[in-house]
This record gives structure tokens, sequence and C-alpha cells, in this order.
């Protein structure tokens, strides 16, 4: 009898919350442009040394599910990627989606005229291993463009 009143508090709490058992969480975009926020502050706060390092700290806290910080200079070099340390320090401004965009240019460009923005393009979700349509929301700092993007499947 006990097992039983427990299970149903436990549904109850699931249908309460929203989540169902065993689901995948995504993050959102408001989660995006807080990441964002957070990793500027830090940048400002820490300075832009100890703010990359923690960006590239997989377990670290700004890293969340599918969610990470980027940042590049305004050049298209990568100087901190929360998902793959392997591209810190490459000059990726050519680099394309699989439909040919060149996604880390058009986000310089982006970031020459505007003080923040939101980008589409195709990437692959760390979590999935797929490539799948992203969002990145970005914001321009001093020489640099610190985003943080969802995944859409």
């Amino acid at each position: 009898m006990r097992l039983s009143h427990l299970k149903a508090v436990a549904g109850a709490l699931l249908v309460l919350t929203g989540t169902s058992a065993g689901a995948e969480t995504v993050a959102t975009r408001d989660e995006a442009v807080a990441m964002v926020g957070k990793a500027v502050a830090e940048i400002k706060s820490a300075g832009a040394e100890k703010a990359f390092a923690a960006f590239n700290d997989k377990n670290g806290r700004f890293t969340d599910r599918d969610l990470y910080v980027v940042v590049y200079d305004r050049t298209g070099r990568c100087i901190a990627h929360g998902a793959n340390s392997k591209l810190i320090g490459k000059d990726l401004i050519d680099a394309q989606d699989i439909d040919g965009k060149l996604y880390v240019k058009e986000r310089i460009e982006m970031a020459q005229s505007k003080q923040s923005f939101w980008q589409d393009y195709k990437f692959t979700n760390p979590t999935s291993k797929k490539v799948e349509p992203k969002q990145m929301y970005c914001e321009s700092l001093n020489e640099s463009i610190v985003c943080a993007g969802i995944y859409s499947k």
C-alpha cells in the first residue's frame, strides 16, 4: 500500500512540474540569453583569461545540458568553446554548416552592426551527436563576441 502511495505522489509531482520520467530537456531561448548574460558578467568581473577557462570546462557552471558558451574574436578565431576544446585557437571564419552557410563569418558581420542578435544555422548537438538546426544568441563585448545557442530538432 505504501509503495502505491509513493508512486501516486511521484506521478503527481511529474504532472505538476511538466516533466516526464526519462524525458530529455533542452535549453530554451531565455536560458541562452541568460547564459550569455552570465558569461559577459564573468568576463567583466573575473577577466577574460579566467572567464574563458571557466567557459571551456564541460562540467562547469557555463555548460547546462545542450547549452554552452562560445566566444570568438572579431577575426573569427575561436577563443573559448564549452563543447569542443579542439576548436579553441582556430580561425573559423571559413567554417560552414552542412548547407554551406559561412556561419562564423556571418556572426562576425552581424556583430559589427548589432550589440546583440540571434543567428540560425546547423551544428552538431553535443548531447545527441546529430547535426540539428541551431539558434545562437550573441552579444558583442569589446573585441569579442560571446554566444550560447539552442538546438531544435
